[in-house]
């Protein structure tokens, strides 16, 4: 197969796809971005505080736009942020325009691996486990209708994981 031109990584927050996206980008010789931290690049403030002044809506418009301008460049492997695929519109870029990969695991590891981070204001509650399920609730059915592979990430380096995407790109 030859060397896919756009690459996009969808699923829940804590399943890897910043660092997973770094590996591959840098296996593939392509540029690494992530649809957040444009977001954060762009409005100088972190998520937190666009959920506060603005609201998830008004964080979700600002990740549509995003999204729409990034998975219109080539050489790139994105990630993206986890409810990206809220929005029918941001599924329709992803699955239109490049591989899309959801990198699956369970909200006992998501909680792993983000319960200590302020940064996450959707778990910013009394039980951010139960929030975690009733995210993955709701947007599982997303990441399966968007992405072209899925993969586990469960309990598995970030080198690992890679690894398994490159082979599905025959790399």
């Amino acid at each position: 197969m030859a060397k896919p031109k756009r690459i996009f990584l969808v699923g829940p927050m804590g399943a890897g796809k910043t660092t997973i996206g770094r590996h591959l980008a840098q296996s593939l010789g392509m540029e690494f971005r992530d649809s957040d931290l444009e977001i954060q690049r762009r409005t100088g403030v972190d998520i937190p505080t666009i959920f506060e002044y603005e609201g998830e809506e008004g964080f979700r418009q600002r990740e549509q736009q995003v999204i729409d301008e990034l998975t219109q460049l080539d050489n790139q492997v994105l990630a993206t942020g986890g409810g990206a695929v809220l929005r029918a519109e941001n599924r329709q870029c992803l699955s239109a325009r490049g591989i899309v990969f959801y990198l699956e695991c369970t909200p006992q590891q998501q909680y792993e691996r983000t319960y200590r981070d302020r940064n996450r204001p959707l778990l910013q509650t009394d039980d951010p486990l139960a929030r975690l399920k009733e995210l993955m609730q709701l947007r599982e059915p997303l990441y399966r209708e968007t992405a072209d592979y899925v993969v586990t990430t469960e309990g598995r380096s970030a080198a690992a994981v890679a690894n398994e995407i490159l082979a599905k790109l025959g790399r």
